[in-house]
């Protein structure tokens, strides 16, 4: 059987965003390896500042993509909104919740983007 790169990227593309993240988990782990971005490393004196862990995000939208009715029902999920207010809100892009805890803004970007949208955490 001869191995086809275009089947398994098709394979990939039908994945939900959580069974993507399961395979890479398990990749990881057959492998022993983790899949890191990499880090840059500054060179810094004796006297360069800690910087403290970010505690508190901002889910910011930037893009509805593609499947806007499903990224509107979604931000009135998550924020109570009207119709009217989260249709405009998904047109306009902007600040979707305020202050979240990590957990909090990584399920809400998990949720938009499953969607369609494209988040930004700030």
């Amino acid at each position: 059987m001869a191995f086809n790169k275009e089947q398994f990227i098709a394979d990939l593309e039908g994945m939900t965003v959580l069974e993507l993240k399961e395979l890479v988990s398990a990749l990881e782990e057959h492998f022993g390896v983790t899949a890191a971005a990499p880090v840059a490393v500054a060179a810094a004196g004796p006297a360069a500042p800690v910087e403290e862990e970010k505690n508190s995000f901002d889910v910011v939208l930037t893009s509805a993509g593609p499947n806007k009715i499903a990224v509107i029902k979604e931000v009135r999920t998550i924020t109570s909104l009207g119709l009217k207010e989260a249709k405009d809100l998904v047109d306009k892009g902007g600040v979707i919740k305020e202050g979240a805890s990590k957990e909090d803004a990584d399920a809400i970007k998990e949720k938009l983007t499953a969607a369609g949208a494209s988040i930004e955490l700030k």
